[in-house]
């Protein structure tokens, strides 16, 4: 049947079919019944001709609970080739779509797998993904489908999406083109109806037309049963008044086909054989398919392959209505008696039977959650111990909600865990100290009340004191992390500390260096170092581990051992799937290697945390990263970049009070500053973050950024403001690499002298390059201002090469101009071959050039390989390169 009213929308469908890979897909909006899945029908036929493989996945209310399944339904045709995945994909994808048992697989993983394996499939033959309803798809499977389409656009896949209006999706944030679809014009009704129902009387055709209003599904549904009717009513609200239709239709059917009709109705599947097996408890007799054969008439449902599927959502959901709920009762236990082989499907009927409390049936919706998060399926998890908190018994039903907060917590699922933990209402203690952890984990803590951190400490006291020390470990930890991005004060943060203090754990125990380290990174500052340094020797045996020390090594200016650790954390947070973690990695990783100098390595870690942060739900993640990637464009000389990207990342973090976002933020202005001469304003913004009453003062980073304060004091003749801010960093008796060595810059330059450069550059900064190039300047400037015009010349031309090797092009310029000025000229120097790439060709052109296959690199990245495989394609002739050998020596050379 054609698609009155819909050419364009048509034909705006067929030209994205025509040429897969240009744009990831569609997702068509509008409000049920309004043609949606008649123009992804049409669609797909079209794609079938033009040679497209199609694969399908439904939406339904009732599987929204399970794990998975409509990726399932998705892939089902396509399982074959789960088998040649890389390991870690095929037993995540295997484990999730409940094929294989295995460890709780990350819904990034398993949407790598699922990206790999349409990938593959897409390489033998174009593909259309055809998702319908997605608002009635399982969490799980909507985050894969999300996953997917913001990757495909290198790939031959294309994905159609439909979604009810007003319908929330992650599918919304998927980067796919969106197409609105309206009702149909009153002249595409009149042709609809009279190609569905030529032979109405005037006097209906005119009532139907005004009362469908150009609904799609009025029209062509309404016909039928209302042909000898000359009215309709006018009180009801249209999709009412369609569901009374689909009701009225089924009343006339025999009594065993209205029976089929609402056990498959209330059934979360298509199963045609699941159907009738429930059928026959309820009948009591022996029933074929043809009881359905009436059903199939009336078009209310079709039969295909043993499947019985209702032509409308609508459908569906009207005969369960219009059933008494005795019936629905009877309908779901009679599944129950059918589903005897798969537990969790019978937990949910089992549930939807029972109107009390029943502790047999909660126990096993309990059971059920257990088995949906070992598969990786948290929203279904969540669904079921709510679900079976509602059938518990008031000592059970408080455990099982706050459980269920807690997989809302690691899903990042902040309304979900508050609404579950306040619907706990916990009575103990214990019960109370979970909730307080619970609600003031996310965020780590930046948009609450920074009172909340002596909150925490007494409520870690109360745990530890009943014997609880991992609860007690993991409070602390989340306190602790509230100490960097928000400023407690003193007392709260000693309160912390005697809490860790007095805990019956070893003081080398990874958790507790780390709760040290952010609370009070100057006064503990000397036994963390020491422990970091043991430590170190260890990474690559846990990333979470890894991650946490690397940031606890960024809390005390050990930026050397911060960038090792959180690059060892990196790989294994990657292939555990954890992309929640990952972003924080980055992001310290990035910092660090930028305070080191180590640009090239710092610029695909901010792009990547910076990615993953938003796509993960982290805003102060996002603005932290962002603000590295502002002043690693300052560092570059790129002052209009690092001005937008800095006002970017303010703007994330100014609201919510993100101190070290803020304090980044106002490192790269100074920094921008100084090199466009505005000294005045430059000690300005670097002034700030050693302000306690300015929101940039963040207590740990206001002592790395010494040199940079140093340098713009004495240009702008703050000289006597700089005494104070050192007399102050010097009291802090702390070993922190960064800050000795920021001090020591500074002195030779508050009173300059042989001696005072001397001791700066007899210092060990063997990994601290940047930083012997600003000494090696200084002392340069120094000496030809003192007229050693050629003992100058040696220290500026070191400082001219070191920032040439390093890309910090805007201090680089700076020592040519030092040198003009001793009477040697410097030649001008080009971009680099990174600095041709972006962000993100630089992470692929790096890790080619380490040897990794596209199919590795793509692991990484959680690319598909043929992404890699087009991406490297553009990077070659970038960088005048014709093979990964040529690429390897190429960079190679620039690290030389």
């Amino acid at each position: 049947m054609a698609l009155h009213g819909r050419e364009a929308e048509l034909k705006e469908l067929g030209e994205l079919v025509d040429g897969p890979g240009d744009r990831s897909g569609v997702v068509i909006r509008g409000e049920a019944g309004i043609g949606k899945s008649a123009l992804v029908a049409e669609t797909a036929d079209a794609a079938s001709v033009a040679g497209l493989r199609v694969l399908r996945t439904t939406g339904a209310e009732a599987e929204r609970n399970l794990a998975y399944a409509g990726l399932h339904q998705l892939l089902y045709p396509a399982r074959a080739g789960v088998a040649e995945l890389p390991a870690p994909q095929r037993d995540a994808l295997r484990t999730a779509l409940g094929l294989a048992d295995g460890v709780t697989p990350s819904a990034y993983l398993v949407g790598l797998a699922t990206l790999t394996l349409l990938a593959e499939e897409a390489a033998a033959k174009p593909l259309l993904l055809v998702a319908e309803d997605v608002h009635g798809l399982d969490r799980a499977s909507a985050d894969v489908l999300a996953f997917v389409a913001r990757r495909i656009e290198n790939e031959p896949i294309v994905l159609v999406a439909t979604l009810r209006e007003g319908a929330a999706s992650p599918l919304l944030d998927a980067g796919l083109a969106p197409m609105v679809l309206e009702r149909l014009a009153a002249d595409d009704a009149a042709d609809l109806l009279d190609a569905v129902a030529p032979r109405l009387a005037p006097a209906v055709r005119t009532r139907l037309l005004t009362e469908a209003a150009g609904h799609p599904l009025a029209l062509t549904e309404l016909p039928a049963a209302l042909a000898d009717f000359d009215g309709l009513d006018p009180v009801l609200p249209l999709t009412e008044r369609l569901e009374r239709t689909f009701t009225a239709r089924v009343a006339g059917l025999p009594e065993v086909t209205r029976t089929a009709l609402l056990v498959a109705a209330v059934n979360e599947t298509t199963a045609l054989a699941e159907t009738l097996a429930a059928t026959r408890v309820l009948v009591r007799a022996d029933v074929e398919p043809d009881i359905l054969t009436p059903a199939v008439e009336a078009r209310l449902v079709e039969l295909s392959a043993g499947t019985v599927t209702f032509r409308h959502p609508l459908m569906r959901s009207a005969i369960p209505a219009a059933a008494t709920p005795a019936e629905r009762r009877r309908a779901h236990l009679a599944l129950v008696e059918a589903l005897r082989d798969q537990p969790d499907r019978r937990a949910w009927h089992q549930a939807a039977a029972t109107a009390g409390p029943d502790e047999t049936v909660a126990a096993a919706l309990e059971a059920t959650a257990e088995r949906a998060r070992y598969r990786g399926g948290a929203a279904a998890a969540i669904a079921a111990l709510e679900q079976a908190a509602r059938l518990s018994e008031p000592g059970t039903r408080t455990g099982r909600l706050l459980k269920a907060a807690e997989l809302a917590v690691e899903s990042g699922r902040r309304e979900t865990a508050e609404r579950l933990v306040h619907a706990a209402n916990p009575a103990t203690p214990s019960q109370r100290a979970t909730a307080s952890r619970l609600l003031s984990e996310f965020e780590d803590g930046v948009r609450e009340d920074p009172a909340r951190v002596a909150e925490l400490a007494a409520t870690a006291q109360a745990v530890a004191a009943d014997g609880e020390t991992t609860a007690a470990l993991r409070i602390l930890w989340s306190a602790a992390m509230r100490c960097f991005w928000t400023e407690p004060g003193p007392a709260a943060r000693k309160a912390l500390l005697d809490v860790a203090d007095a805990l019956p754990v070893p003081a080398g125990d990874p958790r507790i260096v780390a709760v040290t380290a952010y609370v009070a990174p100057f006064e503990r500052g000397p036994a963390v170092l020491e422990k970091l340094k043991e430590l170190a020797a260890r990474t690559g045996a846990d990333p979470e581990v890894d991650r946490y020390l690397g940031s606890a090594a960024l809390q005390v200016g050990a930026f050397d051992l911060a960038a090792r650790f959180s690059a060892a954390a990196a790989p294994g947070l990657r292939a555990q799937g954890r992309l929640g973690l990952l972003p924080r990695a980055l992001a310290v990783l990035a910092w660090s290697r930028v305070r080191l100098g180590d640009l090239a390595g710092a610029v695909p870690a901010a792009a990547e945390a910076a990615r993953f942060a938003r796509e993960t739900g982290q805003p102060f993640m996002y603005g932290l990263a962002t603000a590295v990637q502002a002043e690693i464009a300052a560092l570059r000389g790129d002052h209009k970049q690092a001005k937008t990207l800095a006002a970017e990342a303010e703007r994330t973090g100014l609201a919510a009070g993100a101190r070290p976002v803020l304090a980044t933020v106002q490192l790269t202005r100074g920094l921008t500053n100084l090199s466009e001469g505005r000294f005045e304003d430059a000690f300005a913004d670097l002034r700030r973050p050693l302000d306690p009453a300015d929101p940039a003062y963040q207590l740990a980073l206001r002592a790395y950024c010494v040199a940079e304060l140093a340098e713009a004091a004495v240009r702008a003749g703050r000289t006597g403001d700089l005494r104070d801010v050192l007399a102050e960093l010097e009291c802090l008796d702390s070993p922190s690499p960064a800050l000795h060595i920021g001090l020591r810059y500074a002195r030779a330059v508050l009173d300059p002298s042989d001696e005072r450069f001397a001791e700066a550059l007899g210092a060990d900064l063997s990994g601290w390059p940047a930083e012997r190039g600003r000494v090696h300047l200084a002392f340069g400037e120094w000496l030809r201002r003192q007229r050693r015009v050629v003992e100058s010349r040696t220290h500026l031309r070191t400082a001219r090469e070191t920032f040439d090797a390093l890309g910090m092009t805007a201090w680089a310029e700076r020592a040519r101009g030092e040198l003009r000025g001793a009477g040697e000229s410097s030649p001008n120097r080009g971009p680099d071959a990174r600095e041709k790439l972006t962000p993100h060709e630089l992470s692929i052109a790096q890790l080619a050039a380490d040897g990794l296959t596209n199919r590795e690199i793509g692991q990484r990245l959680y690319l598909s390989h043929r992404t890699v495989g087009t991406h490297l394609h553009r990077i070659f002739p970038k960088l005048g390169v014709s093979s990964r050998a040529d690429l390897a020596a190429t960079l190679k050379t620039l690290d030389g």
